[in-house]
This record gives C-alpha cells, structure tokens and sequence, in this order.
C-alpha cells in the first residue's frame, strides 16, 4: 500500500538550521583582519644606500626602529611630490611609514645613522620602540582549538545520525528510538488485512476496545490490562497483528524492536526504558509495541558471559519497574511479540505486567484457506484456481510461507509471458519455495544418477506401504537448491498429536533411501546425511523428551535440560539413551530393509521410471505399483523429505522443541 507523507510515524525533532557556517565566516574574518591590520601592502622596503640618499635630499623627518630589527622611514609631506617617491603611500589620517628596511645589528646602525648626521644638514632622529602583536599569538592559539571544537561536532554529529535523524547529538544517546504514530497516522493496515487468526484477533480487538470505551470495563470494576505478549512461530502473523492494532487504535502507538535498548555503554538501555515510558506517560491513553522483546527480556542469572550481560539485566530490571512498579502509572498498554517465549524471565510473564498471552500458531486449513483469500485479492488468476485447493496443497504453511508462494507464483508467470496466473504456476512455485532453484545445468554421472533414483524410489516404496507414514505426492530426482539432488513431496496430516506408531514409521520411511541403496548396490553413499539427522533428532526426542522407551521410562529432560547447561542425568542414564536410540535406529532401519526386499520389483520399477522421466506424480506411482492399501485420495501439499536433501515435512511442535 502506498503512505502519505503525513501518515508517516515521527522521530525524535532535530536542529533545522546549520551554523558551522557562521563559525567558519568569523574566523575567516579575524584572519583578514590580522592581515589588513599588520601588513601594508605599499610600504617597500629597500637599501641603506637608498636610505642615505633620502636623508642627504632632505625628505627624511624620522626613523623608527621597532624591536631593533626594522626601521622605518617617515618621509616629509612635500616630499611625495618628486617623482622617486611615486612609489610610496602618502600619509592620511594616521601618520604611516613610506619605507621600510632591515638594520641588522642595532650597533653597527647607530654608528652608521652618527656618521650620516655628520655629513648632512636636517640631523635625522632614530627613535627605538617596543611593538608587541597581540593578536597574533592569541589567534596562533585560538586558531587551533577553535578547529579541533569544530571537527569534535561535526565528527559527533555525523556519529549520532545527522541533524534530521533521531538522537541529533551524541549526548541524546540515551533517548528512546520508539516511532510514534499518532491518531491521525494510520498504518493503512487493519484487521481486515489479518487473516487465520480469528482467536487472536479477537484478543487483540478487545484490547483496543479497552482504550476506546474504558468506562464499559471500568464501570464493573474490571482493570485494563497493563501488557498482552503475542507468542508464536516465525512468519505466524505477530508483527502484522500489532500493524493492525497501529491501523485500528484511535490513540498513540509506539513501536520499537527489542534490539533498540541494547548498547555497548553502560546504562543506554535503561536509559532508553524510562524515556519511552515517559513519553507513552505524556500520550496516555496509548499504546507501546515492543517486537522481538526476547532480546532484552531473558532470564536472569543463567547465562555465564559476564560484561554485557549485566548491562542487560539492568535494562530487563528497568523495564520491569516500568511495567508495575512502585509509581506505575495507568493508561499505557505494553504489547510484545517473541517467537521464543520459553527464555523470557518468570518476572515479565507474570500477571500484573502481562496479563495476556496470545498464542498465534500455524493456520489450520481454514485459516489457510482465509490467507490465500487476502493475498490472492492482488493477482490476476484464472479460473482453474481456487483458494481452497491451494490451502489444501499447503499444510504447515505460516502466513509468512503463503505470501512467498503467491508472490513466486506471480514472477513465475510472468517469467513465462502469461496473463493470468493459473494452477502450474502455483505448483512450480511450491517447488521453488521448498526443494530451492531447479539446477539445471548440473550434470551428474549415470551412476549417481541410478543411485539418487534408487534412494528416492526407497523412500517413496516405504511411505506407500507404511500405514502411519504420510502419503505421497510426488517424487524426482531433479536437483534443486542447495546439496539437493532429489527429492519425495508428501501430504502431511492435520494432527496435533503424534503417537508412537507414527514417528516409528517416519523413522523407517526416512532410512528408506539408505535401506534401498544398501538392498541394490549392497553399499551406501553420503545421500543419506540429512537422513541420518532427522532420524537421530525423532529417535531422541522419543526416548528423552516424550517418554515412549520402556527402558527409560516415563521421564522428560527436555525442560531440564534448557534450564542448566550441564546435563540433568547421570552418566548410567545417558549411556542407556544413547543404546536406546541406536536400537530403535537399527531396528526401523531393519525394518525398512525387510519391506524393500519384499517390494523390490516395485522397487526397481520406480527407479527404472525416475531414470527415464526423473519427476513422478501420485497418479503415476498408482499407474505402476497400484493404489496404496492405507492412504486415500487427498490434495496433495509439497513438501520435501530425501536423504542429505531436505526435511519430508514441516516439523511437529515435538520436533521443534527438540531442536531448540
């Protein structure tokens, strides 16, 4: 959307004018006037003999000698009119030197002007003065500093951002970066640019109502809430709901990052808390937001760097004291978005300070469905297209994923030269997003080539006849992205829960493509390395974190095991893991070994395809092996899974926890 200029946020005022200028005229100005004062531009200076010749004619009246070093000469006023002395500048209202020359030593001179007195008749007098030149070595001195004052500012401004900037000088460091938008300053977003997030919204909607009606909550004795804490996944919608909110508040909206109170002086950060709170004071009623709030607000006392980490503990502790101090003051709602809510302090999540916690997880097919609606609004589709269809293709897409795709599809087809957007563009699009840039200018070798073919095929024969694997959309060995030489999209499952059964299964679909290399060429490659890793991270989490190995019991250390750095098991039990996790491992690798023999025409029948036509789809794969016995017909959802490929899925929140 486009923004006016007056729907611009404000910064910090800065200086309008500039006055170096003015500083740089007036010393110009005492240096021409040193010059004009101390040096005449007609005076000559000339020789003794010269001199000699002026006295014996008569035309000398004196002679001074300043600082026994220069004489000079002060002529009569009818001696201006001969012609030698045209040179000379006659005398105004101040009596001035026509002449000048050097004495040398002031003894020899003496005797010099004695014995020219001897010889002529108008005796000349030498008068010998003392001159001091005050202002030169006073300027010799204020020149110099004068100059270093001046590039100290200017090197200062510069450093603090220039004069339009916010913290015009050096001294206003500690001053909050917060942009304000004011009633009238809209953000052109609203809540009805916010979709799939139906719950929140209606959350953050009665916030708003708080500062909007407060009598209607007050009246029953209700307090507004003094802090609401958006918490969710990367690309969720967090910022974009607190751009409504800057959209939809008919009141003042401060809006800084967590990043902005961190400094490398002592004392800036709680310097910057009580700033801001002193201005959202004088706007009250109003709101601040405060993004990726993580940054200032960790736990105290956990973390062993010393040095910076008090300066951030300080900052923590002022903001604190302003949320719900001992003078805490009404009117300011402290709204703050993080994706990592686990390493925030207990002090700043408690009631009192944010008394809301909004959780925004990834949309579900309907709030899908309702995302593509308002980014699809901008396209010019055609009619084989349809939001439901490409929600359906995107389970485990944030809002954040959706935007991307309908944008790539947009370059797509206009990469192609099309009016109108249709459904191959979307489905190319999904392929950029997830398996990266189709290489097609790498070559790879007929083996290796027959090798990737028998891994993907591995993984596609075991997530058939799984019956708790997801089902299969497509498979191919063109090489995308980044190490990626093929790889099997699936359709995963709405689900919220996992039983064992299923990570089994995913674990045995996963070492699928190494099963088949092993089963085929009876040697395996480097292709299983992102394989291997996905394996190693389920297989822990089942037996660490969720409690799903007889031996170990039902014990969780994930929670322990983020609060300290040293391990919250003994040595016996970490032992046991490990052989727990091996063996699960060893036994779904088995397992996947025992399916592929059993398959193995279907086996070589996908591979033998993959070489000739290197991208299968559903329909093909039913074409040559059949139907699977487990998964019924679905629209199908891109997402990658092959060995040192990319992940087969988006990960489960289990997944996500293991590897934070």
């Amino acid at each position: 959307m486009e923004n006016s200029e007056n729907n611009k946020p404000k910064k910090a005022p800065g200086s309008g004018s500039n006055s170096y200028w003015i500083y740089g005229i007036l010393i110009l100005a005492i240096i021409g006037f040193q010059l004009f004062v101390f040096v005449n531009p007609k005076q000559q200076d000339i020789s003794f003999s010269k001199f000699e010749k002026m006295a014996a004619s008569g035309d000398v009246t004196k002679v001074e000698v300043s600082n026994n070093k220069i004489a000079s000469i002060y002529l009569k006023k009818e001696a201006f009119s001969k012609e030698e002395y045209k040179d000379a500048q006659e005398p105004g209202f101040t009596d001035k030197a026509a002449y000048t020359f050097n004495i040398g030593p002031s003894e020899n001179f003496q005797n010099k002007v004695d014995k020219l007195n001897e010889r002529i008749a108008d005796k000349i007098d030498v008068v010998y003065v003392e001159k001091q030149n005050w202002l030169g070595p006073i300027l010799s001195f204020v020149l110099p500093l004068a100059f270093i004052i001046f590039l100290w500012m200017y090197v200062m401004r510069k450093m603090s951002g220039g004069s339009s900037g916010p913290g015009a000088q050096i001294f206003n460091i500690g001053k909050s970066k917060a942009m304000l938008f004011e009633k009238d300053q809209n953000s052109h977003i609203t809540f009805a640019d916010v979709a799939g997030l139906e719950e929140a919204k209606e959350e953050v909607m009665e916030v708003v109502d708080f500062l909007k009606n407060p009598k209607k909550y007050t009246a029953l004795g209700g307090k507004i809430p003094k802090g609401v804490l958006l918490v969710g996944p990367p690309g969720t919608g967090k910022t974009l709901l607190a751009k409504a909110v800057a959209g939809e508040a008919a009141v003042p909206f401060f809006t800084i990052s967590g990043s902005d109170f961190v400094e490398m002086f002592v004392g800036v950060g709680a310097s910057r808390v009580r700033d801001l709170f002193r201005q959202a004071r004088e706007k009250a009623p109003c709101i601040v937001f405060i993004d990726e709030i993580d940054a200032v607000g960790r736990a105290r006392g956990k973390s062993l760097v010393q040095g910076g980490n008090d300066e951030r503990e300080n900052t923590l502790n002022q903001l604190l004291v302003e949320m719900d101090g001992f003078s805490s003051d009404k009117g300011v709602i402290l709204m703050a978005a993080t994706n990592r809510p686990d390493i925030l302090d207990n002090a700043l999540l408690r009631p009192g300070r944010f008394d809301r916690q909004i959780s925004i997880d990834a949309p579900d097919l309907v709030g899908r469905e309702a995302i593509f609606n308002v980014h699809l609004k901008k396209l010019k589709l055609s009619e084989s297209v349809t939001s439901k269809e490409l929600a359906e293709m995107t389970p485990g897409f944030a809002g954040a994923d959706i935007a991307n795709v309908c944008n790539e599809a947009a370059l797509v087809a206009a990469r192609r030269n099309k009016k109108e957007i249709d459904i191959d563009d979307f489905n190319f699009a999904l392929d950029r997003v997830i398996g990266g840039l189709e290489k097609k200018n790498k070559i790879i070798a007929p083996e290796e080539k027959q090798i990737i073919a028998y891994h993907e095929a591995g993984h596609a024969i075991c997530g058939w006849y799984l019956k708790h694997a997801s089902p299969l959309v497509k498979v191919t060995i063109v090489p995308r992205g980044i190490g990626t030489l093929g790889y099997a999209q699936y359709l995963p499952k709405e689900e919220y829960i996992t039983r064992t059964e299923a990570l089994l299964d995913r674990i045995c679909m996963t070492m699928g493509g190494r099963a088949a290399e092993k089963i085929v060429f009876d040697k395996i490659s480097t292709g299983a390395q992102s394989d291997l890793d996905q394996v190693t991270k389920i297989a822990y989490s089942m037996v660490s974190t969720f409690g799903m190995n007889k031996k170990v019991g039902n014990v969780s250390f994930y929670g322990m095991s983020q609060e300290n750095f040293n391990r919250p098991f003994s040595e016996e039990t970490a032992k046991m893991m490990d052989e727990e996790v091996r063996s699960l491992i060893d036994t779904q690798y088995a397992r996947a070994q025992q399916l592929l023999a059993e398959k193995r025409t279907e086996l070589d029948t996908l591979a033998n395809e993959l070489l000739k036509k290197e991208m299968l789809l559903k329909s093909d794969v039913e074409r040559l092996i059949g139907a699977s016995p487990y998964h019924f017909d679905k629209r199908a959802e891109p997402l990658p899974h092959s060995g040192q490929h990319v992940s087969d899925e988006k990960p489960t929140e289990e997944e996500k926890k293991l590897e934070a």
